[in-house]
């Protein structure tokens, strides 16, 4: 099995996005790593798809972890946190909510949020 990766330390953050489905699961990403980039996504949203390839390379090269939800499958979730519009991206800090954006993002201008909260 090539999970090794995964036992090695608490602090690491997956290297690709995980696939979240519901609160509880959303609950255990943020609480199991320090910075969380949660995807508020449709798999019919052009843009959506668009920012797929940016969160991606956001999960490898950052110290994030990345969520990917589909608010398809998880409409009482995506309402929880307000989203209205897809791609939303929602970042948590320390298990705490601490920025949302919404629509087509740089991959730069994310990857200088997520890292003014992981120094």
């Amino acid at each position: 099995m090539a999970t090794d990766t995964a036992a090695t330390t608490g602090t690491a953050s997956p290297d690709e996005p995980l696939y979240v489905n519901g609160q509880t699961e959303l609950d255990d990403v943020t609480s199991d790593n320090d910075v969380v980039l949660a995807d508020f996504y449709a798999d019919w949203c052009g843009p959506c798809q668009m920012l797929e390839p940016v969160v991606e390379t956001l999960a490898e090269q950052t110290d994030a972890a990345v969520a990917k939800i589909d608010v398809d499958e998880n409409q009482a979730l995506a309402s929880a946190y307000g989203v209205r519009g897809v791609p939303t991206l929602v970042l948590f800090a320390d298990g705490e909510q601490v920025e949302e954006v919404v629509g087509l993002q740089d991959e730069d201008a994310l990857k200088d949020l997520i890292e003014s909260y992981t120094e």
